[in-house]
């Protein structure tokens, strides 16, 4: 007697487990978001990092402010930026938003405070955090990438640090100040 081949299409689970199907196609949930960013956020805070910190904006997990200080023995030196960060529904597979609140005369920073940073764009990588979101922007401000300037007349004095500086401060005092600077 021949026997015909069953295959058993039911998939145990629990009483309470619920339907898998269409799970693939679904973004990630927002609770695991928020539990990766308070992770991150307690990271960060026990890092040790100096001159970079970042905190939720009020009950918001998804937008934090950052602070970045200049690094020492840079033009930036002593100098502190505030930034915002907004955290897209499905981070860490795509990277947040980030500018500076502050303006920041910089080769890769344009007047609206946008950045242009690999990491936040096309180099984006589940892996980065705050954390290293932070120190990449912060080593950014003390080396840029003159080959892809936001800002081409701080690309043009870049090389002349003494010129540089001046013209730093003097924006970054009009900043402090209210002042217009351009």
């Amino acid at each position: 007697m021949a026997q015909a081949n069953h295959v058993q299409t039911d998939i145990p689970r629990s009483p309470n487990a619920k339907s898998r199907v269409g799970m693939e196609a679904k973004p990630v949930d927002s609770h695991s978001v928020a539990r990766r960013l308070q992770s991150e956020l307690m990271s960060l805070m026990t890092s040790g990092d100096a001159g970079i910190s970042a905190f939720p904006e009020g009950d918001n997990i998804f937008n934090w402010v950052g602070t970045i200080k200049g690094s020492v023995g840079t033009v930036y030196e002593g100098l502190n930026y505030k930034l915002s960060l907004k955290f897209p529904t499905d981070y860490p597979f795509k990277a947040p938003m980030v500018r500076f609140e502050t303006p920041c005369f910089h080769p890769n920073v344009d007047q609206y405070g946008n950045i242009c940073l690999d990491i936040l764009k096309d180099k984006w990588s589940a892996v980065y955090n705050v954390r290293t979101i932070l120190l990449s922007i912060q080593s950014l401000l003390g080396e840029p990438n003159n080959d892809s300037p936001l800002n081409g007349y701080a690309a043009a004095l870049w090389p002349n640090q003494e010129e540089y500086k001046v013209v730093l401060q003097k924006k970054f005092r009009e900043t402090e100040s209210g002042g217009v600077s351009s």
